[in-house]
């Protein structure tokens, strides 16, 4: 931009910002290279004229979050109005600086939240693959005091035969010191937080209690573990962290994470005491159906893209977990995306994949404006995790600029993806490239043009075209397609519903074999 301005001008042009770390003023950007000054002795506010190695520059403040300074001159025609050339550029340079700094904290936000998202990960992987709560709660310590940067870390769960909350896991205490604390301590954080069922943030000496003296130096932030059930949430237990190495006071973004950690521990205790008990393999199951509905409340609300898209979408889950999902986009500009995928497999591995994808892709989505931009980032953000389970994700992502007519997609081995115009016509999106996690190159982007208000994006997973009635035979794609051809000028959520029924008349009582999803969008 500034090259341009000296371009057509002749006038020098630099900007200066503010440096965060020595307060020194740097050039962000030139146009004369070595001609303009390096550093000036920039004025607080307003307009002032500033002597130079290269000539009088007339330097004005940025407005922004960021202190900066536009600088012009000199020229070489003496009847230059710089002031009316500073009036036009300040707005344009704000807003410029406004965008770097948005992208600057989206990049902080998305290394925070991957970090965070690969802790979850990491404890889901310790809890799936062992059923002993000892054996993988100093494991899980030690994840979050590494993640937090907490030197004293314990883990407690309640012994209802003893009214105590006792010590299963510590870091950073001596292990021959007492290992429980009454859940009727008065003073104590611990057993506050386990009979108040609310985290706790104790500064300095707050509360202090000799009983709790061994895990706790200083801060300490308390949480509560819980096994929510339909009846309620059920305590079970507390996870403390205390002695921070950074010395920062613990954050609301800790606590959050702390938060979802205890509760995949909840889970874990629970199941452990499910396992001590012997309960039967009918039980069991039930427990995964439970966490598959769990699963399936990270879904989005249909009505998040209204008013400018109208959406009608609906997993009907197998009986075991599964990798199916979709996620929709409001983008602004009257844009919004709409993105489905499979994990291939089944299961716990399936399903988590499914979750970390579901969380890469809302921060992504936001964050890159092209389709195929956004699978590759999303890819790179589960690269390892399918590597290591040897999975792969068939996505189609599509943008809807209804503004501009325009349809832009990606599609990464996804087989059913249409359009289908007012005439009836099912245009597949064809997949361009295979399914993410069996190549490293980045998925195409296509366009084509969009009709608003007259155009229907309609997305499904293979489940629901291989649903099989008693006999073994698939449904397959003509049956669906050709509902929507004659159902295509009715609302998204009513051709949905002829479409379960469709699904539903062919399989009758047959059990399903995969989740079955379907996404209709009409903007």
């Amino acid at each position: 931009m500034l090259s341009a301005f000296r371009e057509a001008t002749q006038c020098e042009a630099a900007v200066w910002t503010q440096s965060t770390l020595d307060g020194a003023v740097t050039t962000e950007a030139a146009t004369s290279g070595a001609r303009v000054p390096s550093a000036l002795p920039a004025p607080a506010d307003g307009i002032a004229t500033v002597d130079t190695e290269i000539g009088k520059m007339l330097v004005a403040a940025v407005a922004g979050p960021r202190r900066a300074w536009l600088g012009l001159g000199p020229c070489p025609a003496p009847a230059v109005d710089l002031q009316g050339y500073l009036r036009f550029l300040l707005p344009v340079v704000a807003q410029y600086l406004q965008s770097a700094l948005e992208v600057e904290h989206a990049a902080n936000e998305l290394a925070e939240r991957y970090e965070e998202i690969n802790l979850l990960y990491t404890i889901s992987e310790i809890l799936g693959r062992t059923v002993s709560l000892e054996e993988a709660a100093r494991t899980i310590l030690t994840e979050i005091s590494e993640t937090v940067g907490a030197r004293r870390a314990s883990i407690l769960v309640h012994d209802p035969a003893t009214g105590s909350l006792r010590v299963v896991a510590a870091l950073g205490v001596d292990p021959s010191l007492p290992a429980e604390i009454a859940v009727q301590d008065p003073c104590g954080v611990s057993a506050r937080v386990f009979r108040t069922q609310h985290p706790l943030l104790a500064e300095g000496d707050q509360m202090y209690c000799q009983a709790e003296a061994p895990y706790r130096r200083g801060s300490m932030l308390s949480v509560p573990i819980m096994w929510t059930t339909p009846r309620g949430g059920e305590p079970l237990g507390v996870v403390n962290l205390s002695d921070r190495r950074s010395t920062q006071p613990f954050t609301a973004g800790d606590q959050k994470l702390i938060a979802a950690i205890a509760t995949q521990i909840g889970t874990a205790i629970q199941n452990a005491r499910l396992v001590r008990a012997s309960l039967t393999q009918e039980r069991l199951v039930h427990e995964m159906e439970l966490a598959h509905d769990l699963q399936m409340k990270l879904l989005p609300a249909a009505a998040i893209v209204s008013p400018d898209a109208e959406v009608a979408a609906r997993v009907m889950p197998a009986e075991s977990v599964g990798g199916d999902f979709y996620n929709l986009f409001k983008l602004g500009d009257r844009r919004v995306g709409a993105m489905i995928g499979d994990v291939s497999g089944h299961g716990y591995q399936a399903a988590l994949i499914m979750a970390l994808t579901m969380s890469a892709s809302a921060i992504h989505a936001q964050t890159t404006s092209d389709p195929g931009e956004t699978l590759h980032a999303l890819y790179t953000s589960v690269r390892d995790e399918l590597q290591t389970t040897e999975m792969f994700i068939s996505a189609f992502y599509g943008v809807v600029d209804r503004e501009r007519g325009e349809l832009h997609y990606a599609n990464t081995g996804h087989p059913h993806a249409f359009v289908v115009t007012p005439d009836g016509n099912c245009e597949r999106l064809i997949a361009k490239d295979p399914p993410l996690g069996m190549a490293a190159e980045q998925p195409a982007t296509t366009r084509r043009r969009w009709n608003a208000g007259r155009d229907l994006l309609v997305l499904f997973t293979d489940g629901v075209s291989d649903a099989r009635n008693r006999a073994g035979q698939r449904l397959g794609e003509e049956q669906l397609l050709a509902t929507i051809r004659a159902h295509r000028a009715e609302s998204p959520a009513a051709i949905l519903e002829r479409l379960v029924e469709v699904v539903e008349r062919h399989s009758g009582d047959t059990p399903r074999r995969d989740d079955q999803t379907l996404v209709l969008l009409k903007s």
